[in-house]
């Protein structure tokens, strides 16, 4: 009698396994299916996992990127290469061209996170996506907590979360009528840490914002910002050399750094294995305005 075969996956390959089933399965059920992608840790662990899906095919669905002008440029830059070496289609959303059209408008504080919910309802409905893949994590805000792998939007683009449907196992219900689209996160079950290790495990290219190193900054409202062209320092805020690195990146008028002297992707893990808060909430001024922030604007179209 032969010996028994012992078969098992670590964790971070039942997460791997899990995400690229979700991705396949939005490829199989829905007809026009793209990738939001801006070049942070998460969009870019999710089209790796993508890539992975399909391979050695190419990627059979483009990917998005709403740019809402105040990107930090090492982002920027570091997302045009990865489009360019993996031959991928990117289509740009501009929040800028959209301001200049007088479709939207420019909030006080100059911050332009609010206004990216219509340039992407608009990028969806031009492009007739009816799926849109999104990095999303269920440990990153409450409100993200509430949503189903396959979330499900009206034809408004627009989110009930009383609304959504169930569940099962590993079953997803992708049926939607001409205008309704399904949002669809397949990091659901991943955390900050999970990413991390896998970035490391599966050696995922990232940018170097991500690492510790020095620069000019400012403390506003307890975080540290970067003293840059999007966000500068009012009266009584003085700028200061410090070493600090990004847990996420965004809106660079809102997203602050973290003081740390994490240079390598161990320190990383380490810190992250150590940390007590969340990204989002260590990080972004924009979750801060009220304890519902996120969730109203996933109701209006937001990821």
């Amino acid at each position: 009698m032969s010996a028994e075969t012992h078969y098992s996956l670590s964790q971070l390959r039942q997460l791997e396994a899990e995400s690229i089933h979700i991705i396949r399965e939005v490829v199989a059920q829905l007809e026009k299916p793209a990738l939001m992608f801006s070049g942070g840790k998460d969009s870019l662990v999710m089209l790796h996992l993508a890539l992975k899906a399909f391979a050695p095919a190419k990627l059979p669905f483009p990917v998005v990127h709403v740019d809402t002008g105040h990107n930090f440029p090492e982002i920027l830059e570091f997302r045009d290469q990865y489009v360019a070496k993996h031959d991928l289609r990117l289509i740009v959303g501009s929040v800028q061209e959209a301001i200049d059209r007088g479709v939207v408008k420019e909030e006080p504080n100059g911050s332009r996170n609010r206004i990216q919910t219509p340039v992407l309802l608009d990028t969806v409905e031009k492009n007739g996506f009816n799926a849109m893949l999104g990095g999303a994590r269920r440990d990153e805000e409450k409100a993200r907590a509430k949503e189903r792998v396959f979330s499900f939007r009206d034809d408004f683009g627009q989110w009930d979360p009383k609304n959504q449907r169930p569940e099962i196992w590993n079953l997803y219900n992708g049926r939607v009528h001409p205008g309704e689209s399904i949002r669809v996160f397949p990091l659901s079950n991943w955390t900050e840490l999970d990413i991390w290790q896998y970035i490391k495990e599966d050696g995922v290219e990232i940018p170097r914002i991500y690492f510790a190193s020095e620069r000019q900054t400012f403390v506003r409202d307890g975080m540290v910002f970067e003293a840059n062209e999007f966000a500068q320092p009012k009266e009584g805020e003085e700028v200061s050399t410090r070493l600090v690195r990004y847990r996420t990146v965004g809106d660079a008028t809102l997203t602050a750094a973290v003081e740390s002297d994490a240079d390598t992707l161990d320190k990383i893990i380490d810190e992250v294995a150590a940390t007590r808060i969340t990204e989002r909430g260590a990080t972004r001024g924009d979750d801060k305005v009220s304890e519902a922030a996120m969730e109203d604007r996933k109701k209006q179209g937001y990821f």
